[in-house]
């Protein structure tokens, strides 16, 4: 069962400039045929508590795409659809998933706007070169960095929940 909507404040660069937010859950299309990718959706899935991300693999050639969108774009760079029907692609379903699972520091640097240049550039060339880069080892290597960043952001929430005590807070230095 869908929770109601919601909206949820993520910010991204789209084509056009403009900043968006997106509405959960969103469901991304992705590539389970490659262990990269597999991997990233399924630690996405493990750290997203509050349910806001559903995962469709688009890798069966019985797959014939959604909404317009082919199957070999959806092979090609990852999408997701948001609630609201709107469409990300690249950098900014990253941004959104990271956001989802409640991961700041991966979710701000995929969709900050400055490095969007960079993503747009990156991000296909990884893309493109998966397959390889699975067998490279760095599969293994991208689940280690993902759970430590995911246990030190959890460290810090709870440093800064701790620094509260009757109605006082004081942060811990950055």
């Amino acid at each position: 069962m869908r929770s109601s909507r919601r909206l949820i404040s993520v910010y991204f660069t789209c084509e056009n400039h403009e900043m968006n937010s997106v509405v959960y859950p969103i469901t991304i299309y992705y590539d389970a045929s490659c262990p990269i990718c597999e991997k990233e959706v399924r630690l996405l899935k493990e750290f997203d508590r509050q349910n806001k991300i559903e995962l469709v693999d688009c890798s069966p050639n019985e797959f014939d795409g959604k909404d317009g969108y082919s199957r070999e774009s959806m092979m090609t760079l990852i999408h997701a659809r948001a609630q609201d029907g709107r469409w990300l692609v690249g950098a900014p379903v990253f941004a959104a998933a990271y956001a989802a699972a409640d991961m700041t520091v991966l979710a701000k640097l995929w969709g900050n706007a400055r490095l969007q240049p960079v993503w747009r550039v990156v991000y296909p060339w990884i893309a493109n070169n998966r397959q390889l880069l699975s067998k490279f080892g760095f599969t293994h290597a991208f689940d280690r960095l993902v759970r430590w960043l995911h246990a030190r952001e959890a460290k810090r929430a709870v440093a800064r929940s701790q620094a509260c005590v009757n109605d006082q807070c004081e942060l811990p230095p950055k």
